[in-house]
């Protein structure tokens, strides 16, 4: 068994949207992702999706999406991006919608056999630009207890005995410091963090990736992967 990692995949299939308006390199994606997925991938792998899946605005316009996820191989395990309005603050009725491969995630943690793996969106930080006190606090909070929550949860399927995998879809670090996010990762003594979000090639190139405070970051923003799923490091030591 083997475990990948991949995000933003940001498939349309109900309401089109071509994402070669961000850059040639988007063109047909989707088949080239699907053709490196089958490559790698085997039917026993896990595959973690750290968000940004679907344009989709509903649970239902974003079905056919993950069926499309479905019937790659391996099993999967979702977390919400900042573009996934389909994917509710709640997981409880998502987790009855979803194809038999997947699980959802949202403030909690799921047992993978080799691993523990838990996760929750992130949120703008105070160090980020655009961040806003007046209207990204309160979710910038909510999602600090939900990172928590997931540790938690971690560490009571772990046991001590296997390494914690933390997905967030926000950046833990800006401009190579550590947010809080990344701090409490550290703290509860995580294995490995993969994140998404940044598409620009600036931002890649100073992206924090490797091992900070004991655990190991990867960027898996699929166009920074060219669209190929990538292993998830740093869980044996």
């Amino acid at each position: 068994m083997t475990i990948w990692a991949i995000s933003d995949l940001h498939l349309s299939s109900v309401q089109p949207k071509p994402m070669d308006v961000f850059g040639p390199h988007w063109k047909n994606h989707p088949q080239r992702l699907a053709t490196a997925w089958r490559a790698r991938v085997a039917a026993d792998d896990w595959v973690l999706i750290a968000g940004d899946i679907s344009w989709a605005m509903k649970v239902a316009d974003a079905l056919p999406d993950l069926a499309w996820i479905d019937a790659l191989p391996g099993r999967k395990v979702l977390i919400r991006g900042n573009h996934d309005y389909w994917y509710p603050r709640r997981v409880g009725p998502l987790r009855a919608q979803l194809p038999p491969s997947m699980t959802a995630l949202g403030g909690d943690a799921a047992d993978i056999g080799a691993a523990v793996v838990c996760g929750t969106r992130g949120w703008l930080t105070p160090e980020m630009p655009g961040y806003e006190p007046e209207t990204d606090a309160k979710i910038y909070h909510r999602e600090l207890l939900l990172l928590d929550t997931a540790l938690q949860r971690a560490h009571q399927l772990a046991r001590g005995q296997r390494p914690i995998i933390v997905m967030i879809h926000y950046p833990p670090f800006i401009n190579g410091q550590p947010t809080e996010f990344a701090r409490r990762m550290g703290a509860a003594g995580a294995a490995a963090c993969i994140y998404g979000h940044l598409h620009r090639r600036e931002d890649w190139a100073t992206a924090t990736q490797g091992t900070v405070e004991g655990v190991f970051y990867q960027l898996t923003a699929c166009d920074y992967l060219d669209f190929m799923p990538v292993l998830v490091r740093g869980l044996h030591r």
